[in-house]
């Protein structure tokens, strides 16, 4: 059967592709017929799952690389977008996934902490956006031009809206990643660069485990959510799949929430 969306022949870099929503959009991409580099950061463990979801890539028939960079850093995303061109001769999809939690309260959080979320989760999606719009500019031959010339698709979450007592730094960082893909999409537009986001809800994946790893977390996260159930990587996946591709080339400065309704504020149906 063929996949509903046509990525034959792209190449995207997914930040953050060993584990959770990023292994699942990294395989969505291959599926669809995307060569993808799997970004994963400079550790053994993340290296050895990197390198898993290459090797799933390749074993269902598609074409991927692990390439190891923390996107804090400013010449490992320069490197990695030097490899990553150099392995597949060209860039058209970058997929800014990578994030990490650094939750405490305000009083106990640790400037630390806060860098540290920042770091990654805003100034690592700058760094790698940066880096893929000079070489969506840069590309030769240029693409038609009826195509776009490059995308660029974040992944944000509820909390760019919805605000989260005790992880203020990672609420701080989503927000300023819708401002970051706003301010990139009108500033890009003119070139034919898109740039989106995804901001998805409750998703099962390790960073969130503690949410619904048992009957009675679950029963609780559930309440806020008026769809009914949590969310599955491939939820996210087939959304940044659709903003990848050509189905969507009227749609740039766009958030897509993927949340099953987190963000209608259930707790206020029937009453407020």
């Amino acid at each position: 059967m063929r996949h509903a969306v046509d990525l034959s022949g792209r190449v995207a870099i997914v930040t953050g592709a060993n584990s959770g929503i990023g292994r699942g959009v990294a395989l969505e991409l291959a599926r669809a017929g995307a060569k993808v580099v799997v970004n994963h950061r400079p550790n053994q463990d993340s290296e050895q799952r990197g390198h898993a979801v290459v090797q799933d890539i390749t074993n269902a028939g598609g074409q991927a690389v692990a390439i190891a960079a923390d996107i804090s850093r400013e010449d490992d995303v320069e490197q990695l977008f030097r490899a990553a061109s150099n392995h597949f001769q060209d860039i058209d999809i970058l997929v800014n996934n990578a994030g990490i939690e650094q939750p405490a309260p305000i009083q106990d959080m640790t400037l630390a902490q806060w860098q540290k979320v920042i770091d990654t989760n805003l100034t690592g999606q700058f760094l790698c956006a940066r880096a893929a719009a000079r070489a969506f500019l840069n590309r030769t031959p240029k693409p038609p031009a009826e195509a776009a010339a490059g995308k660029i698709i974040f992944i944000s979450s509820v909390h760019e809206v919805i605000p989260w007592a005790f992880q203020s730094n990672y609420a701080a960082s989503k927000g300023g990643v819708s401002l970051l893909m706003q301010s990139l999409a009108q500033e890009l537009a003119p070139m034919k660069i898109r740039v989106n986001s995804v901001a998805p809800g409750a998703i099962r994946t390790p960073i969130n485990a503690p949410a619904w790893n048992t009957p009675e977390a679950l029963a609780s996260l559930l309440k806020l959510i008026p769809y009914g159930r949590i969310g599955e990587p491939e939820d996210v996946a087939r959304a940044v799949a659709w903003l990848a591709s050509d189905d969507s080339d009227y749609v740039t400065g766009s958030t897509l929430f993927v949340d099953g309704g987190m963000t209608l504020y259930p707790e206020f149906r029937g009453a407020g």
